[in-house]
């Protein structure tokens, strides 16, 4: 797939909420997905269980999702940027809109990296 392909898809997919599928279908084995903790650090996970894992974690944290949204992406070179956000209410949190933008780098057809910026 092409870069532009992979944009359509992964806006078709994010678009829908499906995140399994993107990291199903998109990813490589070993790609990596890189964003600021809590407390501002920046961590990366290696590996599509590893990104998983850090999606399902994320999950378990939220009680309600209120609307969601993905822009359409743009595509420079073999990088996709597209803009992303939830409105949702965390447990033991107050209701938030969440925006990100996030970065993704593609390589032979394929999704290498992922970067989220807050």
């Amino acid at each position: 797939m092409t870069t532009q392909e992979i944009a359509n898809r992964l806006h078709e997919l994010c678009k829908k909420g499906d995140y399994e599928t993107v990291k199903k279908e998109l990813y490589t084995d070993d790609a990596t997905s890189t964003e600021s903790n809590m407390h501002g650090a920046r961590e990366t996970a290696k590996g599509k269980d590893a990104i998983a894992a850090k999606s399902q974690q994320f999950q378990s944290m939220v009680e309600e999702t209120f609307d969601s949204y993905a822009n359409e992406p743009k595509v420079f070179g073999n990088y996709i940027f597209m803009e992303m956000g939830l409105d949702v209410k965390m447990k033991n949190m107050e209701r938030m809109k969440m925006v990100e933008m996030c970065r993704y780098e593609v390589k032979d057809g394929k999704l290498i990296s992922e970067e989220f910026y807050y």
